[in-house]
Formats: structure tokens, sequence, C-alpha cells
């Protein structure tokens, strides 16, 4: 729960500013809409995710079992451009807020150093993520181990925050009558909102004008909903009983539904106390403070504000101070620093998990040191050019995390319709998780138009994802990618063998549907001048999904009269189907001869319908399988082209 909540916990070092800047004195009540969502909308959905894929698929990985083909793969390379930026934001606005609270200390020489505070601040970012980096390299122990203290600490110093805070307010009840005053009796202009729907500022407040400005905000308070899409991408990390089968763990699915009720309900707890806490006990002209005016501003900080008795607050309690505040800043700092590290677990589980198979990455893809590399190049990059600025990455994490979220709640709604049976219409629809969904899209759409450099930062790794792939799968596309063959039933498994054994000479691929089998066999041995001794056997290929890079086809072998039928369904390509059933056979002695007939197919069109159609150009594309998966030429098998 420490290495996943590192993330989920870790906003609490810029969530409460972020309430208070959106919402006011509202802060209090849009900050219950989040904790309702929290517990029954993202709680749930998650919970049936983490059903649906116990080894990190998340529900990035059920909605590729739900939609199938290159429409399916364009899907998982999108969601999987706003997982990267998801999780690379994570780590980059993490740690810039990370930078701020250091710079923000009072024993922090800023003024004496040579550089200015931007400077600093970039600076500090860049050592964190390369270190944390370093941490990486190291493993995976290491980390989880530090996460437990770091997390411990700063929950426990944020209790006596939060706590002590509290108990000043119920003894200094006028605090309370303020903020009751200013909100039911108050207009929106005594609610200290931003002025961003002025028209809506201008009414005269009431119920319907309360719920209305909460829902408007509640978009900018969904950065505390992170951490359940990188709870599910850790699974692997839980630990389940001896007895969880393979494909259904489920002592780990069970240990991972209370690791997320048990963090959300901390959290719940934390944001609700936080945000009353700063919204009765902060001024609101800290918040429009910078601290390069005057070295004290609640922005991106505001229960340090409250730890270092800023502004009044050291009449809170006696333990408020430079000394208490510099601790609090030294937990809130490793934390934020560190919540990279459930980031970095997230992405080095999802990347290689799909683009290595789908052949649109290097196989180094898979090791986890190369990825730690560029992951950190990467995340160096995104710190420079947003001059590690945390307010400026706030749009692309809150885009990236509430897609994700959305698409949890899309393919929850999808797999609960499917699993109804036959039910009325109307009692399939699962009303409850639709209307979550429902409220998800509308919370992404609106970060998406308030602030599109989300979307554009998510588009600019979609586009890079997308580019790198496919190229990536061209120049892998003469790789043999075969897992091996699965046979239909005991028969063909048994004929299989005695094939091998009887060394067949002459394999003929052939298609189904155009002609006979009989009239296949007289043209071949007229075209390709082989006797009646030599026996033949047919090649049928069935293409299922030519989208797939690795493929494990099904084999049935079938003997009618003298003829020798291979029939292969579930392929992904038919040319690597041929060619590594050919070296299957060179295996059990002398290799065999394919002998095909003459293609009127054009170059290109082959070429592209051997890429994206898993046919086109066969004879030729099986030569180059064979040539490049088997060197020498007395073991290869011979491919010969016949025709009129």
């Amino acid at each position: 729960m420490c290495l996943t909540g590192v993330d989920y916990f870790s906003t609490l070092g810029y969530q409460p500013s972020i309430a208070y800047e959106a919402t006011g004195l509202l802060a209090p009540l849009a900050t219950v809409l989040l904790v309702f969502l929290t517990l029954f909308g993202a709680l749930p959905v998650y919970s049936f995710v983490a059903g649906e894929s116990p080894h990190g698929q998340g529900s990035i990985g059920m909605l590729e079992r739900l939609v199938r083909g290159w429409g399916g793969k364009a899907l998982v390379l999108a969601l999987l451009g706003f997982a990267a930026t998801d999780f690379v934001i994570t780590k980059t606005l993490s740690s810039a807020d990370a930078a701020t609270h250091v710079i923000s200390n009072p024993i922090w020489p800023r003024e004496i150093l040579p550089v200015s505070l931007n400077q600093q601040q970039i600076a500090l970012t860049m050592l964190m993520l390369i270190v944390l980096g370093a941490m990486f390299l190291k493993g995976f122990r290491e980390v989880i181990s530090l996460a437990v203290i770091i997390v411990a600490v700063y929950l426990f110093l944020n209790a006596i925050i939060i706590g002590l805070s509290l108990n000043y307010i119920v003894h200094h009840t006028e605090l309370w009558e303020q903020w009751k005053q200013a909100v039911f009796h108050g207009t929106p202009s005594d609610w200290h909102i931003s002025a961003e729907h002025k028209s809506i500022s201008r009414s005269s407040g009431g119920w319907f004008t309360i719920a209305l400005f909460c829902l408007l905000g509640f978009p900018k308070l969904a950065l505390g909903l992170s951490g359940f899409e990188t709870g599910v991408a850790v699974m692997p990390l839980v630990r389940g009983r001896p007895e969880d089968l393979a494909d259904r763990p489920r002592g780990r699915i069970r240990n991972t539904r209370k690791l997320l009720f048990t963090a959300a309900a901390i959290m719940s707890c934390y944001l609700m106390g936080s945000s009353i806490c700063v919204s009765l006990l902060i001024e609101p002209r800290y918040f429009e403070l910078a601290a390069e005016a005057t070295g004290s501003t609640a922005r991106e900080r505001a229960l340090a504000f409250i730890a270092h008795g800023e502004g009044g607050c050291d009449q809170i309690s006696d333990l408020f101070g430079p000394t208490f505040g510099t601790i609090y800043d030294i937990s809130t700092v490793v934390i934020l620093w560190f919540a990279g590290a459930s980031a970095m677990a997230g992405l080095l589980n999802l990347i290689p998990r799909y683009l290595p198979r789908y052949g649109m990455a290097p196989s180094w893809a898979r090791a986890t040191r190369p990825l730690v590399v560029l992951f950190t190049v990467i995340n160096l990059i995104v710190t420079w050019l947003f001059e590690a600025d945390p307010g400026a990455q706030a749009g692309a994490y809150a885009t990236g995390v509430l897609v994700l979220m959305s698409s949890g709640c899309v393919a929850t709604v999808i797999e609960k319709w499917r699993s109804a049976g036959d039910r009325p219409t109307w009692r399939r629809v699962p009303w409850g998780y639709v209307a979550v969904t429902g409220l998800f899209v509308y919370t992404t759409i609106d970060v998406i138009i308030e602030k599109p450099d989300g979307l554009k930062i998510a588009s600019w790794f979609i586009v890079t994802i997308i580019v790198t792939s496919l190229l990536s799968r061209s120049m892998r596309a003469t790789e043999l990618r075969f897992v091996g063959f699965q046979f239909k039933d005991e028969n063909s498994r048994f004929l299989w063998d005695s094939i091998r054994d009887a060394q067949f000479d002459v394999l003929v691929p052939h298609r189904p549907g155009q002609r006979s089998l009989d009239d296949k066999e007289k043209a071949i041995r007229r075209e390709h001048r082989l006797g009646p001794e030599i026996q033949l056997a047919f090649i049928e290929v069935e293409l299922y999904d030519p989208s797939e890079f690795e493929q494990q086809p099904v084999m049935e072998v079938i003997q009618e009269e003298s003829k020798v039928i291979i029939r292969i369904t579930r392929a992904a390509s038919i040319a690597h189907t041929i060619a590594a059933l050919a070296l299957e056979l060179s295996k059990a002695g002398k290799p065999p001869e394919i002998h095909f007939g003459w293609s009127e197919r054009g170059v290109v069109a082959g070429m592209l319908g051997f890429l994206l159609l898993g046919e086109g150009n066969v004879p030729w594309m099986v030569q180059q399988l064979l040539t490049k998966a088997q060197p020498d030429p007395d073991k290869r098998p011979m491919v010969i082209i016949g025709g009129r």
C-alpha cells in the first residue's frame, strides 16, 4: 500500500492549495463531492478492474480484450500515451513541488545563491529525478522498503497538523461561524473564488449557486483521485496466497482490493480535514502572494504554511514554527520526490506488457534498466520544457489521470453489461456505474477544455508512441515471431508426428475457396513437374488477428484418402505460419520444399498486405523469413515459385 499510496498520499503536498484556489471557501463542500466520488465511484470501479486484471493490465488490458484488431491496438496505443502522460508528469510535477517546498523554507539560502529562484527550482527538480532513477537501477525491493518508512512518517506529521488545527477550530467557534456566514449568507464574491466565472459570481448566492460552483470547481480537485490506476498497475508486486491460480490469483485480488479501500479511506479523511483547516485558518491573501515577493505564501504548500506557523498560524499550537515546519518540509519533499517511484513502477510494468508483445518496441524494452534510463531522460526534458513549474503541469497530470479513470469506468460498464446474460435491456445496464462514468467523462472534458495543454502533451506522447511503434513493427516484420503450435486434438498431434517421421518432401500452400484440392494438386504437379510418386502435404492457413505480433496458431492434421491436409487457424500471418511450419519439419530431417503458384499482386500492394493484413507477397516473404531464421542453406527449406 505504501508504494502505491506514496503517489496518492503525496498529493497532500499541493491538493489542499489547489482545492482552495479552485473553490475558495467552498473547498470543504467541494471536497465532500470528491470524497463521495472516491468512495462510491472510483473505489468500486477499480475494485472490479483489479478482479479483471490481476496481472497489472488495468483498464487498458480490459479494453484490449474488448476491442480486437488494429482498432484495438490503436486504442491501446492512445491509452498508453495518456498513461505515459500520467506517470511521467506524476514524477516531474511531484519533484517540482518538492523543490518548491525546499526553496520556500527559510533555511534555504536562496538570496545568496548565484542563480535565480527559477534556475534553482529547475536544478533541484532535475537532481531529484536523476537520484530517483539511480535508485530504480539498484532494484525494486529497496524502493519498497523505503516507501513504508516515508509514508508512515508523512501521514503521522499530517495527522499532527490536521489534528491540532481541527482542535483549534473546535475551541474557536468564531472561525466556524465566520466561515458559515460567508458561505451560506454571503455572495460568490465573498467566497474568494478566482474570477473565471464572472457571470455566476454576480449572482446572489444560495444553495443552487454553491452546488454549481462546487460542480464547476470539482474537476480541478481531480488530482485527489490519483493513485487508483497506479494501484492496479503494480498488482504483480502485491502478495497473494500459495494456492493462487496463475490466471485467477484470488489472494492477490483480495489483497489489492483491501489496499485500494484502505488507501481511499485514509486519503478521504486527510482530504476532508485538510480542506477544513486550510479554508478556516489561512487568510485568502496568502494564496495570492508569490514567494519571491514576500517569502511567505500558501500556494502549492498550504499544510506546510500552517506547520511553519506563518500568517498567524503560530497561534494554533506552540509546536508550529520553523523547527516543526522544517521537519514537515523534509518529509513532504521526500514523499513528493518519492512519488515518482510508484509512477516508475507503473511504467516499468505497463510498457513491457504491451509494446514488445505487439512488435512495436525493440526486444530490449522488456528489460528494466534501459527503460529506467529512457524514462529518466524524458523526465529531464519535460522538466526543462516546463521550467519545473508544478502549476503548468497540473493540466497534463489531471488529463492523464482522468482519461485512464474514464477508460476504466467504460471498460467496467461494458464488462458488467456483457456478464448480465439474457436479462431485459434495462436490467442489464449497470446504472450506478453508468452514472459514475458520466461524472468522470464530464470531469475529463472540463479539464481538457479549460487546460488544453494537457491534451497537447498527451498528444505528443501518443504520436511519438504510434510513430515509433509502427517503425518498430516494420523493422521487426521479418522476425519469425513464432511461439509454437497448439493442436486441435490428439489425433492431429499423432498425425503431425507421423508426417515429421515420414519426412514429406513437398509442402503446397492452398487457399480454400478459390479452387478444389484436386484442381490445386493437378496444377501444381503440372507446373512444377512433380511426378505421382511424390507425396504432397497441403497447408491451409486461416487468419485470425493480423495485428498480433507473436503467434501460437492451432494446427489440425487431416488425412483424406491419399491427401494430407494441415489446417492452421488463429494465425496472425500466413507467411510466418508457413515458414514456421517448414522449419519445424526441418528439425526432424531433410528440409522440405515449399511450392507456390505465381502471384499477380503488385510488390507495393503485397508488402502493405503483409505488414497490415498478414497476407500478400507470401512466397517472397516466406523466403526472407527462412533466410533470416536459418542462415545455413543446407538446413533451410527451399521456396519454389512456378506458374504459366
